[in-house]
């Protein structure tokens, strides 16, 4: 039973919601949450940072701190224990001040039982963090009876954060002395039959499908402390069942003696046995279980067991876990076992794991405004889907495409009459319609610096825009996208059966030289750089500093050394015209990834590419595909005669609307993203001040839930509990489900209604020995050393002539095509983004491959046969 007991600034119940890590450190935080939430942990008391603070400042004891520490050298391990001892005797003889000292005895007092045993307990506040445990750094007593010993412990602990051990973690961590403080903890003590530590995943191989348990007899300090070999057992969490037993020759325990604890031989027919059964073992999982769902992360945790029940002692996220091994892609488990699922259309645009931020409320927000948009096209007022459209498995977006004979009938009955006009009316729909309503609503959603508003005023608006920004991806699927794929099929397949002839231009020359957004871009860089070139000082400054450090320099609003005022001043208002322009042009759908107007150092690389004198002039280049096309288009229509010719004249009208507009829709999906990305950083800063994230950006590692639930906290100006460790966990996960190569279909087949699956998937890719296959989507074929570019960040990797390898392009890389003499993706068909651009170029391209930025690394030479649909690999070495 808890006992009742009063709250203070310096003495708080240990379920107290105000117990947070700032308040009452890491250990108590943890305890607070275990407790509140049913968990079977020792009722006790916290006392508070504040009381440490208090001691102190009263004490004056910070000034003999600091000169202690001002003589230590971490590399000389005598130095640490000078410094630790001079600290200890200042606050052994220092004096509790007397409320303090009041509130402490009079909390004990209240405990059940007459000056009960109680372990008294170190918790700091920097410990039990995402990437150090701090584990053992600070003190604990056990056994402690009466208020004078528990007045004594409590000043042993406060001590205790000045160890020498403790000192020398902190400064291996880079964790400075200033604003650390300690909290104490005071809990009954569990007269314990046996104890020691459980881990919620196999520490080992970090699967977390396992448990690890560890256990002894008697008291867990000869466990923690590394005093007796303890049993170690393996459970799998699914069904209970031990899949390792190690049982150890347990000689010492830790007992509870008169007011101490000491060590002692465990009696003969004990030593060689069991601490726990195997129904011991299940409960203590199931246990397990539960406090990692509550912190959302695996937990190293320490337990004792009395008279038949578990106990709680301490929970911590565990360290140094390895990277999850995730199942492969054949044993993913589907949302639906009987549904189908594929990596194709907008998913294309998400080809990394997503975010927490993005899986949570992007896909929601792109599954809700898909059903809007199918009931505007279509004049329903039912759902068209059933269920969610889109879905993460394993982290990765997939689309499902296993549909109702409901929707069937709905799609026959309603949207195919009116597809014709759909498809006559798409290109200027997207211009005069979609095009400015998004515009509208990002315009009306930008209300003034984002500090100014309230927490739920950003994440109204921060749903808004993301609403926006889907809806318009949605009605893209019916203007542009799908429509264009089509049209290029139509016409390449009507033109090289029907009309094309040896020496004519191939079906591509007749959609190319288009001047669209991503090519206008591209332009706007290349002029950027021929004027920088012609301002000297700008000119060596470019072309020498970093692009993070120019970047910095023009956020900063200050000249660099040597560069003249003037030229910099008109270099910052270009590169602002510039991302005013261009700067929302996606890298990526999901929401975690920086756009150009954020960071322009992908485009400042462009930009000192072209100052170099690589890469071809965008303008020129245009210019001549622009003329070939109109030549091509007159000389066809001069002689697409009869039936035939007609069908050709219609196929090609209708691909080339499309072409002029596809690269347009596709970079401006991103309009709503700079100020939807600074809304979620302000919300982000919010968060670092009270407490719950290290940094802005972590608000994207967090899902949308666990925002809506802090909002009323954040508006109140309430500290927040730390979520350092669950954020460190979830990067991990995706670092981890980064490594896999997501199968475009799930499950794998050949056919899909009975049509071919490449009809709808490119292809398959994979590796065939020194080969990866894929789909050739533009033509020739060229040796060279490949360029691998996971992202925007790696943009300064790409070299004059190298070949471009990356998991799928988007118009933001349109500028890379310039120095690239080849194109190889992991995702993507003929009618993407790579595919066109390669086209424009007159480089090579394999696109779908599935695997090239797992096998190829950069450096490696490599062979790109846009005819064949293959890339070749050279030995290494």
């Amino acid at each position: 039973m808890v006992a009742n007991l009063t709250s203070s600034e310096y003495v708080l119940p240990l379920a107290d919601p105000g117990a947070t890590l700032e308040v009452v450190g890491g250990k108590g935080a943890s305890l607070a949450r275990m407790l509140a939430a049913g968990l079977p942990v020792p009722d006790g008391f916290h006392l508070t940072t504040a009381a440490y603070r208090r001691f102190v400042a009263e004490n004056e004891l910070q000034p003999v701190i600091g000169a202690a520490l001002e003589e230590v050298d971490p590399g000389r391990p005598s130095t640490l224990e000078e410094a630790a001892e001079r600290i200890r005797r200042a606050f052994m003889g220092a004096r509790i001040p007397d409320d303090i000292a009041g509130a402490i005895v009079g909390t004990y007092g209240d405990l059940a039982g007459a000056n009960p045993a109680v372990a008294v307990r170190s918790s700091a506040t920097a410990e039990d963090l995402s990437g150090a445990s701090f584990a053992g750094q600070q003190e604990t007593f056990l056994n402690v009876h009466g208020t004078t010993e528990v007045l004594e412990a409590v000043k042993r602990c406060w001590a205790s954060l000045w160890t020498a051990r403790a000192i020398g973690y902190r400064a291996r961590q880079g964790i400075g002395a200033g604003g650390i403080a300690l909290a104490v903890v005071v809990q009954r003590l569990v007269l314990a039959e046996a104890a020691g530590v459980l881990f919620t995943a196999n520490p080992v191989n970090g699967n977390r499908d396992q448990a690890q348990i560890s256990a002894a007899w008697g008291l867990g300090d000869a466990v923690v402390g590394g005093r007796v070999t303890p049993d170690n057992y393996v459970v799998d969490r699914g069904d209970g069942r031990v899949i390792g037993r190690q049982v150890a020759d347990k000689d010492v325990m830790t007992v509870a003696t008169d007011g101490e604890t000491q060590d002692r031989p465990v009696a003969h027919n004990l030593r060689q046995g069991p601490a726990l059964r195997d129904a011991d073992l299940a409960e203590l999982v199931r246990l397990g279980t539960e406090i990692e769902a509550l912190f959302g992360m695996p937990m190293d945790i320490e337990w004792a067991l009395a008279d038949g029940r578990f106990a709680i002692l301490q929970a911590r996220p565990i360290t140094g876990l390895p990277e999850a091994a995730l199942p492969a892609p054949e044993d993913w488990e589907l949302p639906d076992p009987k549904a189908r699922y594929m990596r194709t259309s907008t998913v294309d645009l998400m080809p990394d794991p997503l975010s927490p931020l993005f899986a949570t409320m992007g896909i929601a927000a792109y599954n809700e405004t898909l059903q809007q948009m199918m009931a505007d096209v279509t004049g329903g007022r039912r759902k068209a889907f059933e269920e969610e459209l889109v879905m993460p498995i394993q982290h990765y977006a997939y689309m499902r495409v296993g549909y109702s004979a409901r929707f069937w009938w709905m799609l026959l009955a309603r949207l195919a009459p009116r597809i014709p006009g759909l498809i006559r009316q798409g290109p200027r729909h997207f211009r005069d319609v979609a095009l400015p309503e998004y515009r509208q609503k990002v315009a009306a959603l930008d209300r003034g610096p984002v500090g100014t508003l309230l927490a739920r005023e950003i994440w109204e608006d921060v749903q808004a825009l993301m609403r926006a920004a889907t809806y318009h991806l949605s009605i893209l699927q019916v203007d542009t996208l799908g429509a264009s794929a089509g049209s290029e099929g139509l016409f390449t397949a009507l033109y090289n059966k029907y009309l094309w002839r040896e020496g004519d231009p191939p079906a591509s020359a007749f959609l190319m030289g288009h001047d669209t957004t991503p090519i206008r871009a591209e332009k706007s860089l290349y002029d950027l750089a021929q004027w920088a070139r012609e301002q000297p000082t700008l000119r060596d400054y470019v072309l020498y500093a970093r692009p993070a450090e120019i970047a910095a320099a023009l956020a900063g609003h200050e000249s660099p050394t040597g560069v003249a005022t003037a030229a910099w001043a008109e270099w910052a208002r270009r590169v602002d015209a510039h991302l005013a322009a261009f700067g929302h042009i996606l890298y990526d759908l999901d929401i975690v990834q920086p756009v150009p107007a954020e960071d322009p150092t992908p485009a400042l690389e462009a930009v000192r590419m072209y100052m170099r004198g690589e890469g071809a002039n965008p303008h020129e280049r245009q210019e001549r595909l622009e003329r070939r096309r109109v030549q091509a288009t007159r000389e066809l229509l001069a002689r697409a005669r009869g039936l035939r010719g007609w069908a050709v004249r219609k196929a090609l009208g209708w691909a080339q609307s499309m072409a002029e507009v596809r690269e347009d829709s596709i970079a401006s999906i991103g309009l709503a993203y700079p100020r939807l990305r600074a809304l979620l950083k302000e919300l982000g800063r919010r968060m670092v001040a009270a407490g719950a994230i290290a940094e802005p950006t972590d608000v994207f590692w967090l899902e949308q839930a666990e925002i809506e639930e802090r909002l009323g906290a954040l508006e109140a100006g309430e500290p927040l509990d730390a979520m350092h460790a669950i954020i460190a966990m979830r990067k991990r996960m995706r670092r981890a489900a980064a490594g896999l190569m997501p199968p475009t279909q799930l499950p794998p087949s050949d056919t899909y209604m009975g049509i071919p699956i490449q009809t709808f998937v490119p292809g398959e890719g994979g590796q065939e020995g020194g080969r990866l296959k894929g789909i050739g989507a533009s033509p020739g074929k060229v040796t060279g050393v490949a360029c691998v570019l996971r992202g925007p960040e790696d943009f300064d990797r790409m070299r004059q002539g190298g070949i471009l390898v990356a998991k799928q392009t988007t118009p933001a890389w349109t500028p890379l095509f310039a120095m690239a003499s080849a194109v190889v993706t992991d995702i993507g068909g003929p009618l993407s983004h790579g595919s066109i651009v390669a086209r424009e170029y007159g480089i090579p391209a394999v696109l779908g491959t599935g695997v090239a930025t797992r096998v190829i690394d950069t450096g490696r030479t490599i062979t790109v046969d846009g005819d064949a649909g293959q890339v070749i690999l050279s030995s290494k070495g």
